[in-house]
């Protein structure tokens, strides 16, 4: 199957980052569209495309937008999740930098359904770049009549502000990046039904709908061509509806940004990308680092869909695809993914901060060429200890990928931990160690 491009079909026109060159190619009919139709209504089509979030976690756009208090009360408030910490993830600075108007225009259609007052985009500190054309456009929409005070004369008003986040990838966990945006540590909340959702009390304690990117850059198509027309798109899957866009990196030959329709398969998305660079297809890790790993065998099973990469027991995750080849140290590599974990844990919870520094610890002995017998029994155990134990997704997304490796790779731990070395590499060096942590002694 080849690509299908509907977010990326003119991001490479330098034309499209105008409002000019954005509404010469059709941009806007979505608003426009929307603005005629009751705000239920495009609830609804949202409902009929079957969109699910794109952020990572693929919860039911129209759910979230149907959750809002209908009979207004309170301000509402849209955020856009621009934080885009997964590593192997970079889908969305591509989308704010080339395509910006596609997610100012699909907030402002979630502006209208949700009844929001204002949005935030809240973008990673390093995305700059993408800070900046983000900014731009949105000078440009305001002055032209697409934000602010009755917009194209259909008595909506909505503004849109661009937030710049410190680099934490803790958030990029929805209430941890609330509490960011309100100036509070970028810690998270507690999770229903201990504490309302957000659609309840989010931001400012009033009712928030928080997508991410490239979620919203979904939904100026889906009301310009309608919710039955984007259902066709992915049809072949069980419940995965419309185009991803995976971000392709590892050992292929054309590492970048590829958008294709659900029901692709893993295979079809690496001959996109040129193909294996170095070496035979050893791993994959299909959806960023915090998805579950998995061998060459169910790579070539895997069809790229919520439900069928379940089947070979991973996730499509937020689309960071990093293929790795037949001479990679599954070891070293769980390893230094652990190491970024307990680095970026906020250290709110127990068993977060307690078990990814563990983690590590045990897994930075295992490269030095240190491994115990039962350390292999000891991370597993730690691992359950920690997933869904942890106040927020990221103990998860530290847990899964160790307990993943262990399970579809159990020789190449056993060989090192025997040994004292990989069976592809030799042992870790601290020339291998960011800087960082050999100061803090790790």
């Amino acid at each position: 199957m080849a690509e299908r491009k509907l977010l990326l079909e003119h991001a490479h026109d330098p034309a499209y980052v105008t409002l000019k060159g954005y509404l010469d190619k059709g941009g806007y009919n979505g608003l426009k569209k929307a603005l005629k139709m009751e705000r239920q209504a495009v609830v609804d089509e949202v409902k009929a495309s079957g969109l699910r979030g794109r952020g990572g976690a693929g919860f039911p756009t129209w759910i979230k937008w149907n959750g809002i208090e209908k009979d207004k009360k309170n301000p509402h408030y849209m955020v856009c999740n621009a934080d885009e910490g997964e590593p192997g993830t970079f889908k969305d600075k591509q989308l704010m930098e080339q395509t910006p108007f596609t997610m100012i225009e699909g907030m402002t259609i979630g502006g209208y359904a949700t009844q929001a007052d204002c949005g935030y985009v809240y973008i990673r500190g390093e995305f700059v770049d993408a800070a900046k054309a983000v900014r731009k456009a949105i000078d440009e929409a305001y002055a032209n009549g697409y934000l602010g005070k009755n917009i194209q004369g259909s008595g909506f008003d909505f503004d849109l502000y661009v937030h710049m986040g410190a680099g934490s990838y803790e958030c990029g966990e929805e209430s941890a990046l609330m509490s960011s945006l309100m100036g509070e540590r970028g810690m998270p909340r507690l999770k229903f039904p201990h504490a309302p959702l957000p659609t309840v009390a989010g931001l400012w304690d009033r009712p928030t709908i928080i997508n991410n990117v490239e979620t919203y850059a979904c939904a100026p198509f889906i009301l310009d061509k309608g919710g039955e027309w984007y259902a066709t798109l992915g049809a072949s899957t069980k419940n995965s509806r419309g185009t991803k866009v995976f971000s392709v990196s590892g050992h292929v030959n054309k590492p970048g940004n590829y958008e294709i329709e659900f029901g692709t398969t893993l295979g079809e998305l690496l001959d996109l990308a040129g193909g294996m660079k170095g070496g035979a297809l050893k791993a994959c890790v299909p959806g960023g680092s915090s998805v579950p790993i998995i061998n060459a065998e169910d790579c070539g099973k895997a069809v790229l869909g919520y439900e069928e990469m379940a089947e070979v027991k991973s996730m499509v995750g937020s689309g960071g695809c990093m293929f790795l080849n037949e001479h990679t140290c599954i070891v070293n590599f769980i390893w230094r993914t652990s190491l970024f974990y307990a680095n970026e844990s906020c250290g709110k919870c127990t068993p977060c901060r307690e078990g990814t520094q563990w983690m590590e610890q045990i897994l930075s002995r295992i490269v030095r060429g240190n491994g115990q017998p039962g350390d292999m029994d000891l991370l597993l155990d730690i691992t359950k200890q920690i997933d869904g134990r942890s106040f927020c997704g990221l103990g998860d997304a530290a847990a899964w990928p160790v307990a993943a490796a262990l399970r579809v790779f159990p020789e190449e731990f056993e060989y090192f931990i025997k040994n004292g070395r990989s069976m592809v590499s030799g042992p870790a060096t601290d020339a291998m160690t960011p800087r960082w942590a050999l100061a803090a002694g790790v």
